[in-house]
């Protein structure tokens, strides 16, 4: 057997998120399902990923390791797509790992992609793939306000209650925000996140949005350290992880 790469999209609405759970599905199970059926019933070594996501939360670029046979990457990529169905995943480009890699350990960056859509109408045709908020956002505002947080900081205002990550320190390299149309789409890059750091920081960056905090609000929030002085954390699907960098990139096709 040969370690792949695998790079998956994936939608989260039906999920209990990435990793494996006693009750309800989650992605890790389906992947390692239909490896297993690649393998011919063969019992598979765990599933990794570059970055665990939450239930609802969706994925256009996860990647994925998990011991499959030493097949062409075109034979890879439709034998797992054969055996994803009918879940809402599906293998875009894969590659035999490099020697020493790991996806996890691997990365030295990860991006997200939050969505709001922006009007009065409630969507349709994007249901559960954003937040919608009727009340008009300054995106303006909130990208200045997002400034305040790029850099090296201490993360505590915007860390889940149950993070598990053994400091709060980040270095945040890009928090965009700008109007697509009735669209808000706030992009984040860093080596690492804290559980639920990028939603928590959408969440405060909406108050700002609104009106309802000032610009500098930010810079408090941060200051504080503390997560009760931060906005409620916003939901799970309008988040995307869209991307993982490696040095050097892996070779998918």
């Amino acid at each position: 057997m040969t370690l792949w790469a695998l790079e998956i999209e994936y939608d989260g609405t039906p999920f209990m998120g990435w990793q494996r759970q006693k009750h309800g599905l989650a992605i890790q199970q389906v992947i390692e399902e239909a490896a297993a059926r690649v393998r011919g019933g063969d019992d598979v070594t765990e599933a990794v990923a570059s970055g665990r996501t939450d239930a609802g939360v969706h994925a256009e670029a996860q990647i994925v390791q998990v011991a499959l046979p030493d097949l062409s990457p075109v034979r890879v990529r439709g034998a797992m797509n054969f055996h994803l169905k009918p879940h809402p995943i599906v293998v875009l480009r894969a590659c035999p790992a490099p020697p020493g890699w790991h996806a996890r350990f691997s990365s030295i960056g990860r991006t997200y992609r939050y969505v709001i859509s922006n009007r009065v109408v409630a969507p349709a045709l994007e249901a559960m793939r954003v937040w919608h908020i009727r009340q008009p956002l300054d995106h303006e505002a909130m990208h200045e306000a997002a400034q305040t947080l790029v850099g090296h900081h201490d993360f505590s205002s915007f860390r889940a209650s149950a993070c598990q990550a053994k400091s709060p320190m980040r270095t945040l390299d890009r928090l965009d925000v700008r109007r697509e149309g009735s669209k808000i789409i706030i992009e984040a890059a860093a080596r690492a996140f804290l559980h639920h750091q990028v939603r928590n920081m959408v969440g405060s960056l909406v108050k700002v949005g609104e009106g309802v905090w000032p610009v500098g609000r930010l810079v408090e929030v941060l200051a504080a350290r503390n997560r009760a002085v931060a906005a409620v954390t916003a939901p799970p699907e309008g988040l995307y992880f869209t991307g993982v960098l490696y040095d050097p990139p892996l070779a998918l096709e």
